[in-house]
């Protein structure tokens, strides 16, 4: 396939592994829901914890990998870290989505095209 996806103006290249970091870090609910959290406000890792049924280290490692995609970013407040959704990394994601999605319109459109064509 495409060795790089380009993001439109502005917008670093991403890497295919990058962007499977931000791909595979989106596709837990547990992720995305601590994401819609974080966009409302900063919160605490042991705020966040206290929302689901798992461990506090469980939810450390679901915020490491937003981390790692860049979608949150979390900062040292005293004792606590504090998670923060990362908007510009958010909408780039979604940049993303939306040239996949002009990538396949058009196949299907020249698809449309040549069947047409067949059928004259």
């Amino acid at each position: 396939m495409y060795n790089l996806v380009v993001v439109d103006q502005g917008f670093e290249h991403l890497t295919d592994d990058e962007v499977d970091r931000i791909f595979r870090a989106r596709a837990d609910r547990t992720r995305r829901d601590i994401v819609r959290r974080t966009l409302v406000g900063e919160v605490t890792v042991s705020q966040l914890a206290k929302n689901y049924a798992m461990s506090f280290a469980a939810v450390q490692k679901h915020v490491a990998v937003l981390e790692g995609a860049h979608l949150v970013t979390k900062q040292a407040h005293g004792r606590e870290r504090l998670v923060r959704a990362n908007p510009a990394a958010l909408h780039q994601a979604q940049r993303l989505l939306d040239q996949f999605e002009q990538l396949w319109r058009d196949r299907v459109d020249r698809l449309d095209a040549l069947l047409s064509e067949d059928l004259l």
